[in-house]
Parts: structure tokens; C-alpha cells; sequence
């Protein structure tokens, strides 16, 4: 089971590894920095072309102030992936804006979580997203007709 987050601040990068550690979340944390390097990632083209989009992540925590390619167009066009399409997707970000929160769920978010300022409020936000997506969900079948 393995966890991509979409995060350009490497601060933020720290705390959700941190909190994952504290939690007790035991998931392998893919990270990548921008836009185009989470998209290579989950397809499987660019630096990760040899990579095997068959085992995609359990969880994507997905922020949306990204260089190159901004999160909710990372979002529409895991959405128009087949192999994508149906991945968790948290949008961990720090806007506030209700237009960023429409266009996520409209474009196919799962959730939407701001970034608590607070370390222990941010460690509790990581805490309870990772315990619903990753122990109480249950996750879309794939093609294959398995379960995980």
C-alpha cells in the first residue's frame, strides 16, 4: 500500500511524513513535486516510463498550488485515465476558496481537507484521513476483479 502526495513546499512534505510516522500509518509515502511529475507517476511516462502503472497508489493527497501543472488539472486528467480514474483523491491544500473547493468536487475530488496551521491539528487531519481511506474505505475493484 503506498500513498502519493502532490506537494511542492517541502515543509508540508515534513509534516505529513511526520504525522503518517506518528499515526501509526504504515504506508510508503511516493512524493512528487509538481503537477507533470505526479501525472508521469501515475501513467507511467516521463522518468517513470519503466514504472508499472498496474499497482497505482492506494491514496493520493493532492495539493493544489503546483508548479507546472496545478492540482485540479492534475485531477481532471487522472480523471480522464482509465487507469486513474477511480484512485481516492484528497485535495490537502491551504485554500479556503469556495471556488477551489467547487471546481475539486466537481472535477472529481474525493474530499477536500485545508492544511490546519497547527502542527497537532495537522497531524490529526493526516490521522483521520489515512484511517478512512486506508483501513475503513473500501476500495473500487479493479479490472481484474480483485479487491486491492
Amino acid at each position: 500500500m503506498n500513498i502519493l502526495l502532490v506537494e511542492d513546499n517541502p515543509d508540508d512534505e515534513v509534516l505529513v511524513r511526520r504525522a503518517l510516522k506518528k499515526n501509526g500509518i504504515q504506508a510508503e509515502l511516493v512524493v512528487a513535486h509538481d503537477g507533470v511529475e505526479a501525472l508521469d507517476y501515475l501513467h507511467g511516462t516521463g522518468d517513470y516510463s519503466e514504472r508499472d502503472t498496474t499497482e497505482q497508489p492506494s491514496l493520493v493527497l493532492l495539493d493544489l498550488n503546483l508548479p507546472l501543472v496545478n492540482g485540479l488539472e492534475v485531477l481532471k486528467r487522472m480523471r480522464e485515465d482509465d487507469r486513474t480514474r477511480l484512485l481516492p483523491v484528497v485535495l490537502l491544500t491551504t485554500s479556503d476558496e469556495d471556488r477551489d473547493r467547487h471546481d475539486g468536487y466537481t472535477l472529481g475530488a474525493n474530499s477536500y481537507v485545508r492544511k490546519p496551521i497547527e502542527y497537532t491539528d495537522f497531524a490529526e487531519a493526516i490521522r483521520r484521513v489515512g484511517q478512512y481511506w486506508l483501513q475503513t474505505n473500501l476500495p473500487a475493484p479493479s479490472r481484474r476483479g480483485g479487491g486491492e
